[in-house]
């Protein structure tokens, strides 16, 4: 049985006896105690382009502030939750549902989580967008040229892709579809480090998620 297949008949059987239980304790209980706002940052960008770099940053300079955060990465992930997953474009559409629902729950905590995917695709990260709620998701283009990408390769990955070793890379025969209007754009050819978590904490700050001081 295909895994489509498996998931049809799993929501066959949700929809026959899964019912959802309303709990007395809500987002903004849980948000008013951590005096903070749960919100997604998700972090879109190439391989190699500086998400999981900014994204770490990011958290410190909040968890040096006193607020709740965490931070969801692409390579960790694929450690534990999504170990089972490969690199087709069915595997990649359910490892950005999967982290999108991880997202929604720590959203739902009141909890700052960062999320540092690849997440090429236009429609899935709309699909995320969607699970974990619009007023919720704050979508960071970490926009970093290929070829500066391709030289910078911390992973080797690249080299691979060009060699065969790799195929359906994002980049090189798979696409990379950008933001068409994301919350924050990073150049980080022109922004280095630090004014990039600046200008990430300042749209926090703006939006009432945190209270800088």
């Amino acid at each position: 049985m295909s895994r489509k297949e498996q998931k049809k008949r799993r929501d066959n059987l949700d929809n026959n006896y899964l019912i959802w239980h309303s709990h007395k304790v809500k987002k903004e209980n849980r948000e008013s105690i951590k005096r903070q706002k749960g919100c997604a940052l998700w972090f879109t960008g190439l391989s190699g382009s500086g998400k999981s770099t900014i994204a770490n940053e990011v958290e410190y300079s909040l968890n040096r502030r006193g607020f709740h955060t965490y931070l969801l990465d692409g390579d960790n992930l694929r450690h534990g939750l999504n170990k089972d997953l490969g690199f087709s474009f069915e595997d990649r559409v359910e490892n950005i549902r999967r982290v999108a629902e991880v997202a929604k729950l720590f959203v739902d905590a009141g909890i700052i989580v960062s999320v540092a995917f690849i997440s090429p695709f236009l429609k899935e990260r709309e699909k995320a967008k969607g699970i974990i709620g619009e007023e919720n998701f704050v979508e960071i283009f970490v926009d970093t040229p290929l070829e500066e990408c391709m030289k910078r390769d911390p992973k080797g990955l690249y080299k691979k892709a060009l060699s065969g070793e790799i195929s359906e890379f994002t980049g090189i025969d798979s696409p990379y579809e950008p933001p068409e209007n994301p919350d924050i754009h990073i150049n980080t050819v022109k922004t280095d480090i630090n004014k990039s978590v600046s200008i990430i904490l300042n749209l926090l700050s703006d939006r009432g998620i945190v209270l800088l001081l």
